[in-house]
């Protein structure tokens, strides 16, 4: 049995609707049990087309909860950790919501996979947890010098479980996730806003000089990352899932005004948000060479699916921004 805390977030419910379409052959479950809290990010109808599943359960609930975390926990034998405040802009104006979730709530997940014998546990983190690079890429044995307090939040996550792992022997493995997009995304990060927010005629605000860069990996080819770190990877390994497309602020913003039939009228600059990370970038050896790892969806076609997506499913969004 599988456990899946956020699983109604976005990543984490793609993972669960292509964990029950046995898309992850060597990952098999009898069933799932989606752990969610469901704030503002977590939304029940992500998990719609497979609602009606007899192989998933769902519990509303805090990870932070000792209690909710125990009752939840019992019977499973894979934990795969999703839960998480990830927005960054959110972070700076009140970092204690952060480091209450991505910091307490992975302790409390932790104390009670040690409880019932997980045999597995799978930290979902991200490439920020390093910070910036002006050249070259990080690799999973790079320090961690996060510069916003949801970075921080998440790095604390990842060192308490690579102490479980070295205190206590339990089977933990962490990956670490490129910028993340696809269907299903709550329109507060960059792609699913600009969309949304074009398609509706509105106009998009662009950091700085918009020359920040990220690299871009699909929900699809992350998951898959996760799945088979989940199945295969080290205990105490750390595995980068980098999707291996860079492109700054300004070219990605082009790509989707283009795709939304706007032009640059549509953008306004504004002032640059505080600890701006100027580029991330990872390298993916160490999965490629363990896991077999390797990104399968083109960008180029992944961004005009999902733009098609947010086109054919505004009664999907439109309630979360209207």
């Amino acid at each position: 049995m599988v456990l899946v805390t956020g699983g109604a977030g976005f990543i984490g419910s793609h993972f669960v609707r292509t964990l029950l379409g046995t898309g992850y052959p060597a990952l098999p479950c009898a069933r799932v049990t989606v752990l969610d809290k469901l704030t503002y990010a977590g939304n029940r109808a992500n998990l719609d087309p497979v609602a009606h599943d007899p192989r998933l359960s769902f519990v509303e609930g805090d990870i932070c909860d000792p209690q909710v975390v125990d009752k939840a926990m019992r019977g499973h034998d894979v934990v795969v950790h999703f839960a998480a405040e990830s927005h960054v802009d959110r972070s700076i104006p009140d970092p204690g919501v952060f480091v209450r979730t991505n910091v307490l709530g992975t302790q409390v997940l932790l104390d009670a996979a040690l409880r019932h014998g997980v045999t597995r546990f799978v930290h979902v983190s991200t490439d920020e947890v390093y910070g910036s690079v002006e050249a070259g890429t990080f690799d999973e044995e790079s320090p961690l010098r996060p510069n916003s307090p949801y970075a921080a939040a998440k790095a604390g996550g990842d060192l308490l479980v690579r102490a479980y792992h070295r205190t206590h022997g339990l089977d933990a493995v962490i990956t670490r996730g490129s910028n993340t997009y696809g269907p299903y995304q709550f329109p507060e990060k960059i792609i699913p806003l600009f969309v949304v927010t074009l398609l509706e005629g509105g106009s998009v605000p662009l950091y700085g000089d918009g020359h920040h860069v990220r690299d871009w990996l699909h929900v699809d080819d992350h998951c898959r990352g996760i799945a088979a770190a989940a199945a295969k990877g080290r205990a105490g390994g750390v595995y980068n899932l980098g999707g291996g497309t860079e492109l700054s602020n300004r070219e990605l913003t082009a790509r989707l005004l283009d795709a939304c039939g706007a032009d640059w009228s549509s953008v306004r600059h504004v002032e640059d948000r505080k600890g701006h990370d100027r580029r991330y970038a990872l390298s993916v050896t160490r999965s490629r060479e363990e896991l077999g790892f390797a990104p399968s969806v083109p960008f180029e076609r992944g961004l005009r699916e999902t733009v098609q997506w947010y086109r054919d499913n505004r009664g999907w969004w439109w309630p979360l921004v209207g």
